[in-house]
């Protein structure tokens, strides 16, 4: 949470030259890459356990729509992200989880290529299953609704194309069951890092 505070405010210190819009209202952009979803190192206490989940790369799209210059409502979805639980130290389960999120954008116009964002909306994030490695025990996760922070840099390839460098904090929170028994919460609370190629319409 706070890394991500300090890149709100860095890119909000990169926006200090004033110019024409870069994005104009009812302009749209469809943007391609992947994305490394990175839960906290400590997920909290799982059925008496410390847990962890680790990292995992996906491609990502992102659909922005410009509800006036320079502010759009952006919609960020994926591919299924595959996450290993571990409990003390030993892999316990995988699960396939979906993080789609609806953010509201700001773009600061500038005269250079370099242009700054932030952003903050809500992310849901879908559990499809749980597998228990080496069977047992039935585990599941419930589905998570939170705050989402952006920040990111786009750099203009052409008047009508970018690549994107950005850094999310997602709030995800998921209650965990085990054997329809509330266990715990496993708090996710991923920083969730980006490239992507933005085209503008």
């Amino acid at each position: 949470m706070r890394t991500t505070i300090s890149a709100l405010a860095i890119i909000a210190l990169l926006a200090s030259a004033g110019a024409a819009a870069a994005q104009q209202r009812g302009d749209w952009t469809l943007g391609f890459g992947i994305g490394s979803i990175n839960p906290q190192s400590d997920t909290g206490v799982i059925a008496g356990a410390n847990s962890t989940i680790d990292d995992d790369i996906r491609p990502t799209i992102t659909f922005e729509y410009f509800i006036r210059d320079n502010l759009g409502i952006e919609v960020l979805a994926a591919t299924p992200f595959e996450h290993t639980i571990a409990l003390n130290g030993t892999d316990t389960a995988t699960t396939n989880l979906l993080p789609p999120t609806v953010s509201l954008n700001y773009h600061f116009a500038n005269d250079s290529r370099l242009t700054p964002y932030v952003g903050a909306g809500i992310n849901y994030t879908a559990f499809l299953d749980v597998d228990t490695i080496g069977g047992g025990s039935i585990i599941e996760l419930d589905d998570s609704i939170g705050l989402a922070l952006q920040a990111g840099l786009d750099y203009a390839v052409s008047d009508r194309a970018a690549v994107r460098f950005n850094v999310r904090w997602m709030d995800i929170d998921a209650d965990v069951h085990v054997d329809g028994v509330y266990q715990g919460t496993a708090e996710i609370d991923p920083m969730v890092y980006g490239i992507s190629y933005v085209m503008r319409f």
